[in-house]
């Protein structure tokens, strides 16, 4: 169970699943989870991926295993959450590695692929919105004044399982998938989680597009609710190398609705950009 420990900072946690062949010397590809989550919530993509890339999956700071020794008013920052994914690279020994982020954890791709480029090969956006927008705001506010008070009047697990069945899944989703979902969610703290929505309601990425010299891949719902049609036409503005993947899907959670699509397109936009093959005979 590999911890990043460093004096005055947070211990940060994260899973490696590494079945590439030793001698091979495989990149490494980092998952970052988004909102609230943790890496554990990349478990249906490891096996598609983990015999060609050396998988890492971080939980942010607070989150999952990580630690939330510090104070969220002042040290949950975005410079912070990129120090903290550059920190985990460093400690792997990588030059450099293909990033994925689903959701949030996609605009905090976007500014680490900006403001580090040396250190991102490729870049792999999972349903991640350049801004929150207002009408997401006013969605997962539920009738409350924000999001920040929903989740605290209702509860975090109340929260999300409301807002899991209007934007997250579909109606015929695996209510085993929707339980687990909630329940996996509301392990985490919730004052980190609040946190982190302030954080990230309150930041735009489209600055850092044309800064984006990476390859990068998006994977998004035909008709997301929370990645509209004009941050769409931001990205593909914005981002010289990106290539778009429409899944076929009106709500946000690709990532779990369609694992096997999803590692798959990611699996091969990372092997060709490394000229290597992803298949076995």
């Amino acid at each position: 169970m590999p911890f990043l420990k460093r004096p005055g900072q947070p211990d940060l946690h994260y899973e490696l699943d590494d079945y590439t062949d030793p001698w091979r010397n495989a990149p490494y590809l980092i998952l970052q989870h988004g909102f609230g989550r943790s890496g554990r919530f990349w478990y249906s993509w490891v096996p598609y991926l983990a015999r060609y890339f050396k998988v890492v999956r971080p939980d942010i700071r607070g989150l999952g295993q990580s630690s939330a020794n510090f104070d969220l008013a002042s040290e949950f920052t975005m410079d912070a959450c990129v120090g903290d994914v550059v920190a985990i690279i460093d400690h792997l020994g990588a030059e450099s590695v293909h990033f994925c982020g689903e959701s949030m954890g996609g605009i905090l791709g976007m500014v680490l692929a900006a403001t580090h480029p040396a250190r991102v090969r490729t870049l792999t956006l999972v349903s991640s919105p350049v801004f929150i927008g207002s009408a997401t705001k006013k969605t997962y506010s539920l009738g409350h004044a924000s999001q920040e008070e929903a989740q605290q009047k209702m509860g975090m697990q109340a929260w999300v399982a409301a807002t899991n069945r209007t934007t997250r899944f579909p109606p015929d989703a695996d209510p085993g998938l929707l339980a687990w979902y909630e329940e996996e969610f509301a392990r985490n703290n919730p004052e980190v989680q609040r946190a982190m929505s302030t954080l990230f309601h309150g930041i735009s990425a489209e600055p850092y597009l044309p800064r984006i010299e990476a390859p990068v891949l998006g994977l998004y719902p035909t008709s997301g609710p929370i990645t509209s049609a004009d941050q769409e036409r931001m990205l593909m503005d914005g981002i010289r190398k990106l290539r778009m993947v429409h899944l076929p899907s009106s709500f946000h959670k690709v990532q779990l609705v369609f694992p096997a699509a999803c590692a798959s397109h990611l699996l091969h936009f990372a092997a060709q950009h490394d000229g290597t093959t992803c298949r076995e005979s």
